[in-house]
């Protein structure tokens, strides 16, 4: 496709939302560059004359935030900056009508599956043979790693079946060569990723197959951290621990998101498990591996939530001490089942409960980083800021967990590993110097 002034185009694509958008981004961005055309992310220069924005449609904040990013580069382009404006992702998929109507400037919209009708709008061939090749917009030495799409759970509040489909696991092989691909680039750190990883292979081997797939990725040489993110906690197959605490390059980390702790919430949400099954189950991961992070995420404000509902979850994290916690308040998402409820607590009341469950995580989170002063951790370099290195553990992820503040007087390599002791804690960071 030529332009008005026919410079070759060069391609911009801003990524809002998760880490899955992100993979979707550099999957997109290698079938392009694939085809011979100039692309580049969230590009500083502006030198670019076209424009991919893949949007998230996941809540009300972020509905907010693509909306608006939608409309920033449709003013430019109105400006004569840009050529086209292109729309993908989360919030397209779902609400393409809507947008077509009330933002016709953009010169296309597309669902979150329709990476190959986008192609088209560029002249560009979808290459089958590039499945699991793609640029990396991550530092080098880590990336997300997609190892399904899609999600089969009805959690009354969440909206992701209705943007991305029913669960579709990748096959095991495609993964383990991806990896490998990956750290023939540099590669030492994956993030598993899926909206739902234990449902994975149940489609494809008609069994839940991560530990399979776990112990095939653990085989890849030069694979250093293998890290879990999104567990569903009902029905969690245990064998995923088995895997963790026999293979070494499995990190000791898993994201279970549990959203609520008070059984009248659990049943509300449609989360298909009660406390008492939440509480035996994190005591037998821990028991099989004494050291193992713990990650969970909450939603304050649900339709219905009490005092006594909030109460009951702040006792329950003080009891069972996780050692990361995130926090959302609670979205009120049409096509939902609890869109059907109403929606009964301020955004001011929502606010409010969030950061009394997170003051709660906060004096946890400073214990537990207390406890490692004086320990020695094998740390991963992922940057250096003002003079100083910043690193992870194997029980901290990318940007939503700690990071390891680090003094060196000698020169450290990003992306390498040192032994880092730990001399000082604070709330939600830790700091320390190369042994």
């Amino acid at each position: 496709m030529k332009t008005k002034t026919l410079k070759k185009d060069k391609v911009n694509i801003i990524t809002l939302g998760c880490s899955k958008n992100m993979v979707d981004s550099e999957v997109l961005s290698g079938q392009l560059q694939a085809n011979d055309i100039d692309v580049v992310h969230e590009n500083t220069k502006k030198d670019h004359n076209i424009v991919i924005i893949n949007t998230c449609g996941f809540i009300e904040k972020a509905k907010e935030e693509s909306i608006n990013t939608i409309l920033d580069q449709v003013e430019l382009k109105r400006r004569g900056k840009l050529d086209k404006v292109y729309v993908t992702g989360c919030l397209s998929e779902r609400y393409k009508n809507n947008l077509e109507e009330e933002i016709p400037e953009v010169d296309a919209y597309f669902g979150t599956m329709e990476l190959q009708g986008m192609l088209k709008k560029f002249d560009a061939d979808y290459k089958a043979d590039l499945i699991g090749e793609r640029l990396l917009y991550t530092p080098q030495h880590y990336a997300y790693m997609k190892i399904s799409e899609g999600c089969n759970r009805t959690c009354s509040f969440c909206a992701i079946p209705l943007m991305r489909g029913q669960h579709v696991s990748r096959p095991i092989e495609s993964l383990v060569d991806e990896a490998k691909k990956l750290v023939d680039r540099g590669v030492k750190e994956v993030m598993l990723i899926a909206q739902e990883l234990t449902y994975y292979g149940l489609d494809i081997y008609k069994k839940r197959e991560l530990p399979k797939l776990l112990h095939a990725l653990a085989d890849v040489k030069g694979l250093e951290w293998i890290r879990l993110h999104y567990a569903y906690p009902s029905k969690f197959p245990l064998e995923i621990i088995d895997a963790m605490k026999e293979r070494e390059n499995i990190c000791n980390y898993l994201d279970m998101p549990l959203q609520h702790a008070s059984n009248n919430m659990l049943k509300a949400m449609k989360r298909q498990i009660t406390r008492e099954e939440m509480e035996d189950l994190i005591h037998a991961i821990r028991e099989k591996i004494p050291g193992i992070c713990l990650r969970t995420t909450l939603i304050a404000g649900y339709p219905g939530e009490t005092r006594e509902d909030v109460e009951e979850l702040k006792t329950f994290l003080q009891k069972m001490r996780f050692d990361r916690v995130g926090t959302f308040t609670y979205s009120h998402e049409e096509g939902t089942s609890a869109f059907d409820v109403e929606d009964n607590i301020s955004a001011e009341e929502k606010e409010e409960r969030a950061q009394e469950i997170m003051d709660v995580q906060q004096e946890i989170s400073l214990e537990k980083n207390m406890e490692k002063v004086g320990q020695t951790f094998k740390v991963i370099i992922d940057k250096k800021e003002a003079g100083r290195y910043l690193g992870r553990t194997e029980f901290d992820s990318v940007e939503v967990d700690n990071e390891v503040i680090i003094t060196s007087a000698k020169k450290l390599t990003i992306g390498e590993f040192a032994q880092v002791k730990i001399t000082k804690a604070y709330d939600y960071d830790i700091e320390g110097e190369i042994v």
